[in-house]
């Protein structure tokens, strides 16, 4: 895979040579090109951003240098060999980042990045370059961020642990919270490693078995434990196959009945517990 990530701060993005997208880059699994904005400014300011038409606070990012700057990125890549390119704007008013996007970027073979600052890329940058390819409007989460490149970094390494050889189990990631295609889109429960002991903290007994059909049940009914404190929406998202009998006691356990369609809400009194 190739990604190429335009901005005004590269040295942001140095957290890509260091661990699992490091490693890829080192392998030569995940090309990363990062590209500095202002070179493609012609003032002796180096000036990227100016005052917002119809007025208001901050300050816009110029077409001028992202024009310039994607055209040559895109014209480089291509005459490198890339293909299909796919422009990832990371912006607040984008589409959700979720764990099934992230699966649905890891195929594709180039991504584009454009993380702005201030109040963002004037508008027409998206507009002319979403008619030469697909453009995916990205948040990580509803809050407001000084600029585009943290999201980068987090979508990056969602991303690139997803592709073929970069994580030691290949298997790994199927487990994961989120992952599509689980029986239920539950939160992973709690993990354990070495001592047995810690500070007077031992670990479940469960875990010491051997007894893999337990281990797998109790793993199981931690997430639905930890998912019923944290993301009930997950649970109440979940088509009722979903669960099987022994989920259904757990559910009941924790406060949870099925409606009459089959999918599951929490009574009144477990929410105020």
């Amino acid at each position: 895979m190739r990604l190429d990530v335009v901005t005004i701060f590269p040295e942001y993005l140095e957290p890509l040579n260091v661990s699992l997208v490091g490693k890829a880059r080192a392998s030569g699994r995940l090309d990363v090109q990062v590209h500095d904005l202002r070179d493609w400014t012609y003032d002796r300011h180096n000036t990227v951003d100016d005052t917002p038409y119809g007025g208001g606070p901050g300050m816009v990012m110029k077409t001028e240098p992202w024009g310039e700057a994607l055209d040559e990125v895109l014209a480089d890549g291509y005459e490198a060999g890339a293909h299909s390119p796919v422009l990832v704007v990371p912006t607040p008013s984008g589409r959700p980042f979720t764990q099934e996007l992230a699966v649905e970027l890891s195929e594709c073979p180039w991504l584009v990045f454009t993380p702005a600052r201030y109040e963002g890329i004037d508008r027409r940058v998206t507009e002319e370059y979403a008619t030469r390819m697909r453009v995916v409007e990205v948040s990580i989460g509803d809050y407001v961020l000084a600029g585009g490149e943290a999201a980068v970094l987090v979508i990056t390494e969602a991303v690139a642990r997803l592709l073929p050889g970069v994580l030691g189990n290949a298997a790994s990631h199927q487990d994961d919270s989120f992952a599509p295609g689980a029986m239920a889109n539950l939160l992973e429960g709690p993990v354990y490693t070495k001592p047995p002991e810690w500070r007077g903290r031992g670990i479940p007994d469960v875990l010491l078995s051997g007894h893999h059909g337990r281990i797998a049940r109790w793993r199981r009914d931690e997430a639905l434990r930890r998912t019923a404190a944290s993301r009930p929406d997950l649970i109440e998202r979940c088509e009722a196959s979903a669960f099987d009998k022994k989920d259904r006691e757990m559910l009941s356990i924790l406060g949870w009945s099925p409606e009459p369609g089959g999918r599951f809400w929490r009574r009144p009194e477990a929410v105020e517990e």
